[in-house]
Protein backbone atom coordinates (compact mmCIF):
# COMPACT_ATOMS: atom_id res chain seq x y z
CA UNK A 1 0.00 0.00 0.00
CA UNK A 2 1.33 3.14 -0.81
CA UNK A 3 0.59 6.69 1.23
CA UNK A 4 1.14 10.16 -0.27
CA UNK A 5 0.32 12.94 -1.58
CA UNK A 6 0.73 15.59 -4.51
CA UNK A 7 3.76 17.84 -4.28
CA UNK A 8 5.07 20.55 -6.54
CA UNK A 9 2.94 19.39 -9.49
CA UNK A 10 3.73 15.93 -9.00
CA UNK A 11 3.22 12.43 -7.25
CA UNK A 12 5.99 10.46 -5.29
CA UNK A 13 6.41 7.84 -8.26
CA UNK A 14 4.32 4.94 -6.93
CA UNK A 15 6.29 1.70 -6.07
CA UNK A 16 4.54 -2.06 -6.09
CA UNK A 17 3.55 -3.56 -3.11
CA UNK A 18 3.19 -7.13 -2.70
CA UNK A 19 0.34 -8.55 -0.45
CA UNK A 20 -1.64 -12.03 -0.05
CA UNK A 21 -4.14 -12.61 -2.41
CA UNK A 22 -6.34 -16.25 -1.77
CA UNK A 23 -3.26 -18.44 -0.80
CA UNK A 24 -1.29 -16.82 -3.59
CA UNK A 25 1.46 -14.10 -3.44
CA UNK A 26 0.71 -11.43 -6.07
CA UNK A 27 2.09 -8.04 -6.86
CA UNK A 28 -1.21 -5.68 -5.70
CA UNK A 29 -0.79 -2.09 -4.84
CA UNK A 30 -2.73 0.87 -3.28
CA UNK A 31 -2.17 4.60 -3.22
CA UNK A 32 -4.10 6.10 -0.43
CA UNK A 33 -4.18 9.91 -0.49
CA UNK A 34 -6.25 12.84 0.24
CA UNK A 35 -10.05 12.77 -1.05
CA UNK A 36 -9.44 16.31 -1.80
CA UNK A 37 -6.07 16.23 -2.96
CA UNK A 38 -4.27 16.61 -6.53
CA UNK A 39 -4.17 12.65 -6.28
CA UNK A 40 -7.33 12.15 -6.63
CA UNK A 41 -7.08 13.17 -10.13
CA UNK A 42 -3.67 12.61 -11.11
CA UNK A 43 -3.01 8.88 -10.02
CA UNK A 44 -6.30 7.19 -11.33
CA UNK A 45 -5.76 9.20 -15.08
CA UNK A 46 -2.10 6.96 -14.78
CA UNK A 47 -4.51 3.97 -14.12
CA UNK A 48 -3.36 2.82 -10.57
CA UNK A 49 -5.85 1.71 -7.69
CA UNK A 50 -6.68 4.86 -5.50
CA UNK A 51 -8.73 5.37 -2.51
CA UNK A 52 -8.94 8.64 -0.65
CA UNK A 53 -9.07 9.70 2.88
CA UNK A 54 -9.60 12.42 4.87
CA UNK A 55 -7.14 14.40 6.28
CA UNK A 56 -6.25 17.61 7.75
CA UNK A 57 -2.62 19.29 9.32
CA UNK A 58 -2.50 20.78 12.65
CA UNK A 59 0.31 22.78 11.49
CA UNK A 60 0.03 26.58 11.60
CA UNK A 61 -3.72 26.26 12.35
CA UNK A 62 -5.12 29.02 14.92
CA UNK A 63 -6.87 27.54 17.92
CA UNK A 64 -10.16 28.21 16.96
CA UNK A 65 -9.75 25.13 14.01
CA UNK A 66 -7.77 22.85 15.76
CA UNK A 67 -10.57 20.99 16.98
CA UNK A 68 -12.05 20.36 13.40
CA UNK A 69 -8.95 19.51 12.38
CA UNK A 70 -8.72 16.92 15.03
CA UNK A 71 -11.74 15.67 14.14
CA UNK A 72 -10.71 15.31 10.26
CA UNK A 73 -7.51 13.35 11.55
CA UNK A 74 -9.79 10.85 13.92
CA UNK A 75 -11.91 10.74 11.05
CA UNK A 76 -9.13 9.78 8.13
CA UNK A 77 -7.58 7.34 10.77
CA UNK A 78 -11.12 5.09 10.81
CA UNK A 79 -11.15 5.57 7.21
CA UNK A 80 -7.30 4.33 6.88
CA UNK A 81 -7.64 1.52 9.68
CA UNK A 82 -10.69 0.13 7.12
CA UNK A 83 -8.82 0.46 3.90
CA UNK A 84 -6.17 -1.57 5.58
CA UNK A 85 -8.13 -4.50 7.07
CA UNK A 86 -9.38 -4.82 3.61
CA UNK A 87 -6.83 -4.51 1.53
CA UNK A 88 -4.59 -6.39 4.06
CA UNK A 89 -0.64 -5.42 2.61
CA UNK A 90 1.86 -6.56 3.29
CA UNK A 91 3.90 -3.60 3.58
CA UNK A 92 3.15 -0.07 3.49
CA UNK A 93 5.35 2.98 1.47
CA UNK A 94 4.47 6.01 2.68
CA UNK A 95 6.05 9.43 1.21
CA UNK A 96 6.06 11.66 4.42
CA UNK A 97 3.53 14.68 4.54
CA UNK A 98 0.34 14.76 6.93
CA UNK A 99 -1.55 12.85 4.53
CA UNK A 100 0.02 9.64 5.43
CA UNK A 101 -0.40 10.46 9.06
CA UNK A 102 -3.37 8.47 9.09
CA UNK A 103 -2.08 5.31 6.96
CA UNK A 104 1.28 4.70 8.84
CA UNK A 105 -0.53 4.59 12.08
CA UNK A 106 -3.33 2.03 11.15
CA UNK A 107 -0.66 -0.09 9.51
CA UNK A 108 1.47 0.28 12.81
CA UNK A 109 -1.92 -1.05 15.11
CA UNK A 110 -2.19 -4.18 12.30
CA UNK A 111 0.88 -5.01 12.83
CA UNK A 112 2.29 -4.14 8.98
CA UNK A 113 5.76 -2.67 8.56
CA UNK A 114 6.19 0.56 6.84
CA UNK A 115 8.75 1.95 4.80
CA UNK A 116 8.57 5.69 5.57
CA UNK A 117 10.39 8.12 2.98
CA UNK A 118 11.78 11.69 3.17
CA UNK A 119 12.19 13.19 -0.15
CA UNK A 120 13.33 16.44 1.34
CA UNK A 121 16.64 16.92 2.99
CA UNK A 122 15.15 18.75 6.22
CA UNK A 123 11.92 16.21 7.69
CA UNK A 124 8.91 17.86 8.49
CA UNK A 125 6.64 17.28 11.68
CA UNK A 126 4.71 14.01 10.23
CA UNK A 127 8.08 12.35 9.35
CA UNK A 128 9.60 13.34 13.00
CA UNK A 129 6.65 11.83 14.45
CA UNK A 130 6.09 8.72 12.07
CA UNK A 131 9.51 7.59 12.43
CA UNK A 132 9.85 6.20 16.27
CA UNK A 133 6.74 3.59 14.12
CA UNK A 134 8.50 3.30 10.91
CA UNK A 135 10.01 0.02 10.38
CA UNK A 136 12.58 1.91 8.64
CA UNK A 137 12.98 5.15 6.71
CA UNK A 138 14.37 5.74 3.56
CA UNK A 139 16.31 9.04 3.02
CA UNK A 140 17.27 10.98 -0.37
CA UNK A 141 20.26 12.20 1.00
CA UNK A 142 22.64 11.17 3.29
CA UNK A 143 22.36 15.02 4.64
CA UNK A 144 19.49 13.52 6.61
CA UNK A 145 20.89 10.76 8.19
CA UNK A 146 21.06 13.07 11.45
CA UNK A 147 18.13 12.89 11.87
CA UNK A 148 17.12 9.39 12.51
CA UNK A 149 18.90 6.47 14.66
CA UNK A 150 21.11 4.40 12.27
CA UNK A 151 19.58 1.10 12.79
CA UNK A 152 16.78 2.89 11.05
CA UNK A 153 17.79 5.33 8.45
CA UNK A 154 18.98 3.76 4.78
CA UNK A 155 19.84 6.34 1.85
CA UNK A 156 17.90 5.43 -0.95
CA UNK A 157 18.03 8.59 -3.68
CA UNK A 158 14.88 10.07 -4.83
CA UNK A 159 12.90 7.80 -7.55
CA UNK A 160 12.33 9.44 -10.71
CA UNK A 161 10.63 8.43 -13.89
CA UNK A 162 12.93 6.54 -16.21
CA UNK A 163 12.16 8.58 -19.42
CA UNK A 164 13.47 11.31 -17.46
CA UNK A 165 16.99 9.52 -17.13
CA UNK A 166 17.06 8.38 -20.62
CA UNK A 167 15.71 11.03 -22.62
CA UNK A 168 18.07 13.53 -24.65
CA UNK A 169 17.36 17.08 -25.77
CA UNK A 170 17.32 16.28 -29.52
CA UNK A 171 14.78 14.01 -29.02
CA UNK A 172 12.55 15.79 -26.92
CA UNK A 173 13.11 19.24 -29.01
CA UNK A 174 11.68 17.50 -32.09
CA UNK A 175 8.88 15.51 -29.93
CA UNK A 176 7.40 18.95 -28.66
CA UNK A 177 8.51 20.79 -32.09
CA UNK A 178 11.12 23.32 -30.81
CA UNK A 179 14.64 24.22 -32.32
CA UNK A 180 17.45 22.85 -31.38
CA UNK A 181 18.73 26.67 -32.01
CA UNK A 182 17.78 28.23 -28.79
CA UNK A 183 17.78 28.31 -25.46
CA UNK A 184 15.20 27.43 -23.84
CA UNK A 185 13.49 28.38 -20.25
CA UNK A 186 11.04 26.08 -18.59
CA UNK A 187 8.96 27.74 -15.39
CA UNK A 188 7.31 25.48 -13.45
CA UNK A 189 4.67 27.87 -11.43
CA UNK A 190 1.97 25.48 -11.18
CA UNK A 191 1.86 24.15 -7.68
CA UNK A 192 0.50 25.51 -4.35
CA UNK A 193 2.78 28.66 -3.32
CA UNK A 194 3.64 29.53 -6.50
CA UNK A 195 2.08 32.32 -8.06
CA UNK A 196 4.36 34.52 -7.18
CA UNK A 197 6.35 32.77 -9.91
CA UNK A 198 3.51 32.90 -12.53
CA UNK A 199 3.84 36.48 -11.39
CA UNK A 200 7.08 37.65 -12.19
CA UNK A 201 7.22 35.78 -15.31
CA UNK A 202 3.95 37.20 -16.72
CA UNK A 203 5.48 40.65 -16.24
CA UNK A 204 8.92 40.42 -17.85
CA UNK A 205 7.70 38.18 -20.54
CA UNK A 206 8.44 40.33 -23.78
CA UNK A 207 11.94 40.52 -22.16
CA UNK A 208 12.06 37.21 -21.27
CA UNK A 209 10.84 35.93 -24.96
CA UNK A 210 13.52 37.85 -27.31
CA UNK A 211 15.95 36.24 -25.60
CA UNK A 212 14.93 32.48 -25.04
CA UNK A 213 11.16 30.52 -25.96
CA UNK A 214 9.77 29.75 -22.49
CA UNK A 215 7.53 26.89 -21.59
CA UNK A 216 5.32 27.88 -18.30
CA UNK A 217 3.69 25.14 -16.39
CA UNK A 218 1.12 27.34 -14.36
CA UNK A 219 -1.00 25.31 -12.70
CA UNK A 220 -4.94 25.26 -13.39
CA UNK A 221 -5.84 28.21 -11.08
CA UNK A 222 -3.68 30.60 -13.09
CA UNK A 223 -4.32 29.25 -16.64
CA UNK A 224 -6.71 31.56 -17.66
CA UNK A 225 -5.14 34.62 -16.90
CA UNK A 226 -1.96 33.69 -18.28
CA UNK A 227 -3.44 32.84 -21.32
CA UNK A 228 -4.89 36.14 -21.77
CA UNK A 229 -1.69 37.73 -20.88
CA UNK A 230 -0.61 35.81 -24.23
CA UNK A 231 -2.80 36.85 -26.46
CA UNK A 232 -1.80 40.30 -24.79
CA UNK A 233 1.99 39.80 -26.77
CA UNK A 234 2.82 40.33 -30.21
CA UNK A 235 2.14 37.28 -32.81
CA UNK A 236 6.12 36.47 -33.30
CA UNK A 237 6.32 36.49 -29.76
CA UNK A 238 2.67 34.51 -28.78
CA UNK A 239 4.58 31.74 -30.70
CA UNK A 240 7.52 31.64 -28.35
CA UNK A 241 5.18 31.10 -25.33
CA UNK A 242 3.77 27.84 -24.51
CA UNK A 243 1.36 28.11 -20.91
CA UNK A 244 0.31 24.43 -19.46
CA UNK A 245 -1.66 23.90 -16.58
CA UNK A 246 -0.36 21.03 -16.07
CA UNK A 247 1.85 18.28 -18.20
CA UNK A 248 1.37 14.90 -17.73
CA UNK A 249 3.40 12.24 -20.03
CA UNK A 250 5.05 15.18 -21.74
CA UNK A 251 7.19 16.28 -18.28
CA UNK A 252 9.98 14.60 -19.03
CA UNK A 253 10.19 16.11 -22.57
CA UNK A 254 10.04 19.19 -21.27
CA UNK A 255 12.63 18.80 -18.73
CA UNK A 256 14.75 17.01 -21.32
CA UNK A 257 14.55 19.48 -23.75
CA UNK A 258 15.33 22.63 -21.22
CA UNK A 259 18.25 24.37 -20.73
CA UNK A 260 17.40 26.14 -17.63
CA UNK A 261 14.17 26.26 -15.00
CA UNK A 262 12.67 28.33 -12.72
CA UNK A 263 10.81 26.76 -9.90
CA UNK A 264 9.99 26.56 -5.75
CA UNK A 265 12.85 24.49 -4.23
CA UNK A 266 10.22 21.46 -3.35
CA UNK A 267 11.43 17.79 -3.25
CA UNK A 268 10.78 17.03 -6.35
CA UNK A 269 13.51 19.75 -8.06
CA UNK A 270 16.20 17.47 -5.57
CA UNK A 271 15.35 14.39 -7.88
CA UNK A 272 14.50 15.46 -11.57
CA UNK A 273 16.52 18.63 -11.94
CA UNK A 274 19.73 16.11 -11.41
CA UNK A 275 17.84 13.34 -13.38
CA UNK A 276 17.54 15.49 -16.50
CA UNK A 277 20.83 17.39 -16.01
CA UNK A 278 18.98 20.82 -15.63
CA UNK A 279 20.20 23.51 -14.10
CA UNK A 280 17.74 26.03 -12.30
CA UNK A 281 17.06 29.41 -10.76
CA UNK A 282 15.07 27.54 -7.61
CA UNK A 283 12.65 30.57 -5.60
CA UNK A 284 12.06 28.72 -2.13
CA UNK A 285 8.60 29.06 -0.97
CA UNK A 286 8.92 31.32 2.28
CA UNK A 287 5.98 29.23 3.94
CA UNK A 288 7.84 26.17 3.89
CA UNK A 289 9.06 25.68 7.09
CA UNK A 290 12.69 25.79 5.88
CA UNK A 291 12.52 22.96 3.94
CA UNK A 292 12.48 24.60 0.68
CA UNK A 293 15.13 26.51 1.71
CA UNK A 294 17.42 23.73 2.77
CA UNK A 295 16.68 22.67 -0.89
CA UNK A 296 17.78 25.02 -1.95
CA UNK A 297 20.58 25.74 -0.90
CA UNK A 298 21.75 22.15 -1.10
CA UNK A 299 21.70 22.53 -5.14
CA UNK A 300 23.56 25.78 -5.02
CA UNK A 301 26.18 24.15 -2.57
CA UNK A 302 26.83 21.60 -5.53
CA UNK A 303 27.26 23.90 -7.98
CA UNK A 304 23.67 23.25 -9.68
CA UNK A 305 21.54 25.96 -9.00
CA UNK A 306 21.26 29.86 -8.30
CA UNK A 307 18.49 31.24 -5.36
CA UNK A 308 16.51 34.10 -5.47
CA UNK A 309 14.70 34.93 -2.71
CA UNK A 310 11.04 35.27 -3.09
CA UNK A 311 10.86 39.13 -1.99
CA UNK A 312 13.24 39.52 -4.69
CA UNK A 313 11.96 37.55 -7.62
CA UNK A 314 10.02 40.68 -9.86
CA UNK A 315 13.27 42.60 -9.54
CA UNK A 316 15.90 39.68 -10.01
CA UNK A 317 14.22 36.94 -12.32
CA UNK A 318 15.05 38.93 -15.86
CA UNK A 319 18.77 39.85 -15.30
CA UNK A 320 19.57 36.12 -13.57
CA UNK A 321 18.22 34.53 -16.63
CA UNK A 322 20.10 36.94 -18.76
CA UNK A 323 23.83 36.26 -17.47
CA UNK A 324 23.13 32.37 -17.36
CA UNK A 325 22.19 32.27 -20.80
CA UNK A 326 24.83 34.73 -21.97
CA UNK A 327 27.49 32.48 -20.62
CA UNK A 328 27.27 29.27 -22.08
CA UNK A 329 30.40 28.06 -19.95
CA UNK A 330 28.82 28.88 -16.67
CA UNK A 331 25.22 27.00 -17.51
CA UNK A 332 27.85 24.00 -18.75
CA UNK A 333 29.05 23.91 -15.38
CA UNK A 334 25.81 23.82 -13.81
CA UNK A 335 24.39 21.14 -15.82
CA UNK A 336 27.63 18.72 -15.31
CA UNK A 337 27.13 19.74 -11.55
CA UNK A 338 23.32 19.02 -11.77
CA UNK A 339 23.44 15.55 -13.45
CA UNK A 340 26.21 14.50 -10.82
CA UNK A 341 23.75 14.34 -7.95
CA UNK A 342 21.45 12.04 -9.53
CA UNK A 343 20.49 8.79 -8.59
CA UNK A 344 19.34 6.66 -11.33
CA UNK A 345 19.15 3.31 -8.72
CA UNK A 346 17.10 4.90 -6.16
CA UNK A 347 13.57 3.56 -7.43
CA UNK A 348 15.33 -0.19 -7.05
CA UNK A 349 16.99 0.16 -4.22
CA UNK A 350 13.36 1.21 -2.60
CA UNK A 351 12.08 -1.89 -3.92
CA UNK A 352 14.56 -3.97 -2.79
CA UNK A 353 14.43 -2.52 0.84
CA UNK A 354 10.10 -2.94 0.32
CA UNK A 355 10.98 -6.61 -0.13
CA UNK A 356 13.28 -6.90 2.40
CA UNK A 357 10.47 -5.76 4.73
CA UNK A 358 8.01 -8.66 3.31
CA UNK A 359 10.49 -10.89 3.98
CA UNK A 360 11.20 -10.13 7.58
Amino acid sequence: MISGGGTGGHIYPALVVARELKGQEVSSFLFVGDASGVEAQLVPREGFPFQGITTASLLGSPPWRVPGQLGRVVLGLTQAKRIVDEFKPQAIFATGGYVCFPAVVAGWLRGVPTLLYLPDIVPGVAVRALAPIASRVALSFAESKVYFAPQKRVVTGYPVRQEIVTLDKATAREELGISLEEKLLLVLGGSRGAHNINLAVSQTLPELLKICPVIHIGGYEDERWLKEERERLPKELQERYRIHAYLHEEMPWALAAADLAVSRAGASTLGEFPAAGLPSILVPYPYAAGHQERNANYMVENGAAVKIEDRDLKACLLPVVERLFANEEALAQMARAAHGLAQPEAAQRMVNELRALIDE
